[in-house]
């Protein structure tokens, strides 16, 4: 394999790419892997069914049932992954030791397993309020509910949360970012759409109005374009949330499943950064619709890491994972799309940018295209491999040893 990487390392060398340099700033990018692949968006609140514009298909066994065998997955998950890595939590997952808390109750005490695992990993942990899957979602609406009652303790449960992700940042030392999606919205055409509009932005207000250190916790807000229950109106659109991003020095997060088919978040990354500090990606697949299928590697996905990396947005971008398959092993599933998001990341690390962008300077845009094209046939395995070698992650061999992880853990699991 040595042999191998060396003459990848040639041929790339010979189009004025330093691999070891992109190895390098590869180390330095992390992407935050979303819990919630594992277990399928259940948490441990023991609710009976997902609602709020959530739906996961499939029923494979062995999902995780406790936090004790979602941590174990995720190690598993961890161990197949090179580069740098943390982990997104959602409130559903405190652990509560049996005990009924609401969710404008949780506490930090309720995720302290949750850090010291991440400590022991050497993980930044990320956070998200749950406005989902709940009794005190009424008729679609938390934040924007005409309820007051029901907004109270919406805004509640965000600050709870904010409260809870600065202590994650003040513990293990790394800002946590905590990302707001609100799931608000009308299945058939509503009369009024600024009430609710001018609702969730005075609830959001009342959860920021909070104090919180940035230096531990940066605040997001996510768009949608719609949900299941929300097809006509979604009250948090990508419109409301870029203004109030802009105007409340909030990040902004772009999810790729969130907008319509023919929209793509990576053509929106220098648009946004144009006017704002700092964004959120969570990195999906929708298939005709937001179906947060597993991350392969698509055109937008390789287009997504392209844009972070020609323009140096590597400080300026943050990288979460949104997808969830029970129709296939979780743990693989997990792997697949989290390794497909570090090899986008070096391939666009290695392309020859320098060739591509004197050609496009220059006006030459044949040249600039048949560079673009033969970026893609460059022998990229052997410098992948290389990069998990390094890492002590297995390369292709690590489907062998998820599906032994299979039998010996997960098929045992009821």
């Amino acid at each position: 394999m040595a042999s191998m990487f060396d003459a990848a390392k040639k041929v790339y060398e010979d189009l004025g790419v330093d691999v070891e340099a992109a190895f390098k700033r590869l180390d330095q990018i992390p992407v935050s892997l979303h819990c919630w692949q594992g277990d399928d968006v259940a948490g441990f609140e023991n609710s009976d069914a997902l609602d709020g514009g959530i739906a996961v298909t499939g029923n494979y066994p062995g999902r995780a049932r406790n936090a004790d065998e979602l941590r174990a997955d995720i190690e598993k998950v961890l161990s197949f992954l090179p580069g740098k890595k943390r982990l997104n939590l959602h409130a559903i997952y405190a652990e509560t030791d049996g005990r009924p808390v609401k969710r404008n109750e949780i506490e930090p005490k309720h995720f302290a397993r949750w850090v010291d695992w991440a400590k022991e990993h050497d993980l930044g942990l990320d956070f998200n309020p749950s406005y989902f899957s709940h009794p005190m979602m009424r008729d679609g609406l938390t934040l924007s509910s005409p309820d007051a009652g029901v907004r109270r303790f919406w805004v509640e449960h965000g600050i709870a949360c904010r409260t809870i992700a600065e202590s994650f940042g003040k513990k293990l030392r790394n800002t946590c970012i905590t990302n707001f999606w609100v799931p608000d919205g009308f299945k058939d055409t509503p009369f009024d759409r600024l009430s609710p509009r001018e609702r969730l932005a005075d609830s959001l207000d009342k959860i920021f109005a909070s104090p919180c250190n940035p230096r531990y916790n940066r605040d997001a807000v996510e768009c949608k374009l719609f949900g299941i229950g929300a097809e006509s109106c979604t009250v948090g659109s990508h419109e409301f949330y870029m203004g109030y991003a802009m105007k409340n020095g909030k990040l902004l997060c772009l999810d790729a499943g969130h907008f319509h088919p023919t929209e793509v978040i990576s053509d929106k990354i220098t648009s946004t950064l144009m006017f704002l500090d700092e964004i959120l990606l969570h990195v999906s697949r929708g298939v005709r619709w937001d179906s947060d299928h597993v991350v392969t590697m698509t055109e937008e996905l390789r287009a997504i890491a392209e844009e972070i990396v020609r323009h140096n947005y590597d400080k300026r971008v943050h990288i979460g994972l949104d997808y969830f398959d029970a129709s296939i092993n979780r743990v693989m599933a997990w792997t697949i799309g989290a390794r497909n998001m570090y090899k986008a990341l070096l391939m666009a690390l290695t392309e020859p940018a320098a060739l591509i962008r004197k050609a496009e300077k220059s006006g030459d845009k044949s040249s600039r295209l048949a560079w673009m094209e033969e970026a893609k046939t460059l022998p990229f395995g052997a410098v992948w491999e290389e990069y998990c070698r390094r890492h002590d992650v297995p390369g292709s061999c690590w489907i062998d040893e998820a599906k032994a992880y299979e039998k010996e853990v997960l098929a045992k699991r009821g």
